[in-house]
């Protein structure tokens, strides 16, 4: 742990020496924060999954709920003034991801994150109801923990109100095409550049020269370029507001690094010294590309196996085949 790391600890107040006072204002503070994250989730979901915005806009009036009685116990008991206590204060305490990771969650995933959230929140309260004394407030400590421990069942039947099977069904369809259009889509398209088109130039140098090192050189420049141009050429052609394909910078960044690996599987293997033990482990490798772009097509873009099949290989096959004539000339 650095000398940074150490200081931030240090700085830091453990749950067991709260006051009443403290732990009061550290739920309040809790509470208007999961409120806050669960809208954050409802105003990104909100276009493309309505239904999904509505459950998460019923659990932030839910969590308002909570800060409210919290609120209002701490006047009674302490006054107006609420003492700025947050959990980055406490050392030990569970703390929330920030809404930004979760943009690339689907939405199965952030339902779960907002179950976790719940469990934590009873967990909270459950243990922070041990170390009150004073009966109201920790009753209502308890109440709330247990209504924390209800909001599981409480979610599956406010997603059962606001989300049928049918409107499940079309949010799920719809996050499952953006990350298609996002990640699959330029991905696929960097991955077929990249092993096909590094072919010729690859084998063809390979067959010229017999020289695995030389072949290497000449496969990781090639593979590097064609990595570097296609990820600037997807991010800057389009950027996803009227394609709706997303983020520019995420699918140049998908395009590119998968370029880059397509060429560079049968690159490395020219590393061996033994030029032919080389060449015979590239040409396994390339077998493999092929039917992995094929399988990827079948997969995700609804390409029929064989017509993918007899395109990819096909041609693959013709490049590879072009690269070794024009080598061995």
């Amino acid at each position: 742990m650095n000398r940074l790391s150490l200081l931030n600890l240090a700085g830091r107040r453990h749950f067991d020496d709260l006051s009443e006072q403290e732990i009061l204002a550290l739920a309040i503070g809790s509470e208007e924060e999961d409120g806050q994250i669960y809208r954050a989730y409802a105003a990104r979901l909100r276009a493309d999954s309505p239904h999904s915005a509505a459950l998460f806009e019923e659990m932030a009036a839910a969590e308002d709920d909570h800060r409210h009685r919290l609120i209002e116990r701490y006047k009674r008991r302490f006054g107006d003034f609420i003492i700025p206590i947050r959990r980055e204060h406490i050392a030990g305490y569970y703390s929330r991801k920030p809404v930004w990771l979760m943009q690339n969650l689907g939405l199965d995933r952030v339902r779960e994150e907002a179950a976790a959230m719940e469990r934590q929140a009873r967990d909270f309260y459950i243990a922070a109801a041990r170390r009150i004394s004073d009966a109201d407030t920790r009753a209502l400590l308890g109440d709330l923990a247990a209504a924390e421990s209800a909001h599981e069942r409480r979610t599956e039947v406010l997603t059962e109100e606001h989300l049928d099977a049918s409107a499940r069904d079309d949010e799920d369809a719809l996050a499952h095409r953006q990350f298609v259009l996002t990640w699959v889509q330029p991905g696929l398209a960097g991955l077929m550049d990249g092993s096909v088109s590094t072919l010729a130039p690859i084998f063809a140098t390979a067959f010229a020269t017999q020289n695995p090192w030389t072949t290497f050189l000449v496969g990781l420049s090639a593979s590097l370029g064609a990595g570097i141009s296609m990820g600037f050429t997807e991010a800057a052609h389009d950027d996803g507001k009227i394609s709706g394909r997303g983020s520019p910078l995420k699918r140049g960044l998908a395009s590119g690094v998968m370029t880059a690996l397509g060429g560079l599987g049968h690159a490395l293997p020219y590393l061996i010294p033994n030029f032919w033990l080389a060449t015979g482990i590239a040409f396994a490798v390339v077998f493999v590309e092929l039917w992995a772009i094929v399988w990827i097509q079948n997969r995700y873009m609804d390409t029929p196996f064989l017509r993918a099949a007899v395109q990819i290989v096909l041609g693959g096959s013709l490049v590879l085949a072009t690269g070794i004539l024009i080598g061995g000339a």
